[in-house]
């Protein structure tokens, strides 16, 4: 008996302090809690926001399920890191756009349907024109899961306030292909330009100023506390991401 009634003691105590600390159990699972997410504009007010899923002109080629407003959502720790990121690109003359953001788990299993129809293919000449669509999920274009549903993962590129442009990356945001590589035609490490288009199945290449403009976006989020994808040039997820294992499913609204 005594060793049951310690036993409860030490849960209460332990449970207790763990409340007060204000830190949450990884039993909780809170799926669709959005009480820790921010609208991005409201935190980062001079980024340009062109949500693609709410639109049509995306790899689907219609409105992604879960998109209901054409805004971004992050956690708060992504949104204010990415605040540094955009004064850091303001100060050399450029601001952030958003192509998107937080990605509820039903926008990720729209993805999924539409992969799995393989007569859907009008999107094709756009954005996978070198890829069978029967390869989409071997090769891992599609999957069903994504690090945009755990809320602090963004995909982006640079405006360049002189030109009134998007910075020329040589290649569109959601090209399936290894043109969107970050080490395409050079290495992102060093920074240096090598012209090495041997795994462009169709002998594209980038040249060397797109491709240091790609670096100079990769510069600014890896300093400010962001990691990047090795498929995507646009794509970076928060290191210190505060819900590395939960995937949210509550609108983009």
């Amino acid at each position: 008996m005594r060793t049951f009634l310690s036993r409860a003691l030490a849960t209460i105590i332990i449970c207790g302090a763990f409340l007060i600390s204000g830190c949450r159990s990884d039993k909780v699972n809170p799926t669709d809690d959005s009480a820790q997410f921010v609208t991005l504009t409201d935190v980062v007010p001079d980024v340009i926001l062109e949500i693609r899923y709410y639109g049509t002109y995306n790899f689907v080629g219609t409105r992604i399920d879960g998109y209901e407003k054409p805004t971004a959502l992050l956690t708060r720790p992504a949104a204010d890191s990415l605040k540094k990121v955009s004064d850091d690109v303001i100060a050399q003359g450029y601001r952030l756009k958003i192509y998107d953001a937080y990605r509820p788990q039903k926008g990720v299993d729209h993805f999924v349907r539409w992969a799995a129809d393989l007569a859907d293919v009008k999107m094709k000449p756009y954005f996978y024109p070198d890829l069978d669509k029967s390869v989409l999920f071997e090769q891992e274009y599609i999957m069903e899961k994504s690090g945009h549903t755990r809320g602090s993962t963004v995909d982006l590129t640079l405006f360049d306030m002189n030109t009134e442009k998007e910075l020329d990356m040589g290649g569109t945001f959601d090209w399936f292909g290894p043109e969107s590589h970050p080490d395409f035609c050079g290495n992102p490490e060093t920074g240096e330009y090598t012209g090495d288009n041997s795994k462009s199945p169709a002998g594209r290449s980038i040249s060397e100023e797109q491709f240091y403009n790609r670096m100079i976006l990769r510069r600014a989020m890896l300093s400010h506390g962001f990691k990047p994808l090795d498929s995507e040039w646009w794509h970076f997820t928060l290191k210190d991401e505060p819900f590395p294992d939960t995937y949210f499913t509550f609108p983009v609204k």
